[in-house]
C-alpha cells in the first residue's frame, strides 16, 4: 500500500491524478497540498476541497501552500488550457470544507515524520511547497519513502518554451533546490507524458463506468481536450480526423507507483537552469566523465522516464477508474 501525499495545483490534469489515487485499492490518499501554477493558490485550493467533496472523498485534508515562485515573478495562469476558474470553467459551488490550519510545507513535514519512511510525495505543480519544506527540514529527503515529480522535458519539446515544461518554468529555483537533495526521486516528464494520450473514448467509457467520478473527470475534460486537439493537430501530431486527445501529464506520476515497468529510466545529476533563454530546462548529465564545472559537482542521480508502455499506463488509469468501488451502483 502506498501512503501518498499529492502536492498540486488543480488544474483539470490534476483532478485526473487525484481521482486515480482515490480509486486505486493499492493507494492511500493521505492529504493534498496546493500550490500556485494552473490558477492561483487561491482557486487551487478551492479547487482541491471541491474535487474531494465530488468524489466523496471530504474527509482528506487540503493544506494550502505558495503563492508565489521562490524568487521570480509568478507567470500568468495558463487560462487558455484549464479554464479561468482553473476546472475548464465548470464554476463549481464553494466546497463546505476549509483548509487545514497547516501551510502546505508544514503538512508535509509532519506526514513524513508521522510515518517515517513510509510516505510517497507525489508533486504534480511547480516545486515551491517541496523547496520550503526542505527548508523546514532539511533532513525530509530521508523521512520520505520516495519523492515523484511530474515536471520537465529532457529531449521531448517543452510546453512553455522548446526547452521548457510548465511547472519547472512556473519555479525554476524551487525545481533545482529539489534536485539539489539526495533521495529517492523519479521525474515523469513531458518525454513519456507527451506519449501517452487520453482519447475521448477512454473518456466515455470513464463518463460511463465511473459513477460520479466519471462525469466530473468528463466534464472537467471538454475544454482542456479542446486546447490539447487543436494544438496537436496543429503540430502534426494528431490527424485531422482523429477524435479529441490530450496528453496524460499529471495521473502518468500516479500510474507509475504501480506500473513502474512500463516505463524506461534514464539516470545521472540533474540541473534546472534559473533564467535566459533556457529558465526552466531540465538538464541531465547521462556522461561518466566528471565535469570540473563548479555547477555539476557534488549533485545527486536522479531518474527520469523517457520510454513509456502508453497503452499499459492508459490501459491501468482507464481500468482502475471504471473498477472503484464507489463506481459501482448498488443493486
Amino acid at each position: 500500500m502506498y501512503k501518498i501525499v499529492i502536492d498540486t495545483d488543480p488544474g483539470i490534469d490534476d483532478a485526473q491524478a487525484i481521482a486515480f489515487s482515490i480509486a486505486h485499492p493499492q493507494i492511500a490518499l493521505l492529504g493534498l497540498t496546493t500550490v500556485f501554477g494552473n490558477a492561483t493558490v487561491e482557486i487551487t485550493t478551492q479547487n482541491a476541497l471541491a474535487i474531494l467533496e465530488a468524489f466523496g472523498h471530504s474527509h482528506i485534508p487540503v493544506a494550502q501552500g505558495a503563492a508565489n515562485p521562490l524568487h521570480q515573478t509568478r507567470r500568468p495562469s495558463p487560462d487558455f488550457v484549464h479554464g479561468q476558474d482553473g476546472l475548464g470553467n465548470l464554476n463549481l459551488p464553494k466546497p463546505a470544507n476549509k483548509p487545514a490550519a497547516l501551510s502546505a510545507a508544514e503538512f508535509i513535514v509532519q506526514q513524513a515524520n508521522a510515518h517515517p519512511g513510509l510516505i510517497t510525495l507525489v508533486a504534480i505543480g511547480p516545486l515551491t511547497n517541496i523547496a520550503l519544506a526542505l527548508q523546514l527540514d532539511p533532513g525530509l529527503p530521508s523521512k520520505l519513502h520516495e519523492l515523484v515529480v511530474m515536471g520537465g522535458t529532457v529531449s521531448a519539446p517543452g510546453n512553455v518554451t522548446p526547452l521548457a515544461e510548465a511547472n519547472f518554468i512556473s519555479d525554476p529555483h524551487a525545481a533545482d533546490e529539489v534536485l539539489a537533495h539526495d533521495w529517492p526521486l523519479s521525474i515523469i516528464g513531458l518525454d513519456v507524458t507527451l506519449q501517452t494520450l487520453v482519447t475521448d473514448t477512454h473518456l466515455r467509457l470513464i463518463r460511463d463506468g465511473a459513477g460520479t467520478m466519471g462525469e466530473f473527470l468528463w466534464n472537467s475534460s471538454r475544454f482542456y481536450a479542446n486546447f490539447y486537439t487543436e494544438h496537436l493537430r496543429a503540430a502534426g501530431q494528431l490527424p485531422a480526423n482523429d477524435e479529441s486527445a490530450f496528453p496524460m501529464h499529471d495521473a502518468s506520476a500516479v500510474v507509475y507507483l504501480v506500473e513502474r515497468d512500463a516505463y524506461g529510466m534514464c539516470c545521472g545529476s540533474a540541473r534546472v537552469i534559473h533564467d535566459g533563454l533556457a529558465v526552466g530546462q531540465l538538464a541531465i548529465d547521462q556522461g561518466s566523465t566528471a565535469h570540473r564545472a563548479p555547477a555539476w559537482q557534488n549533485r545527486p542521480t536522479v531518474q527520469a522516464a523517457m520510454q513509456v508502455d502508453a497503452s499499459r499506463t492508459i490501459d491501468t488509469f482507464v481500468d482502475t477508474l471504471i473498477n472503484n468501488p464507489a463506481s459501482i451502483p448498488a443493486d
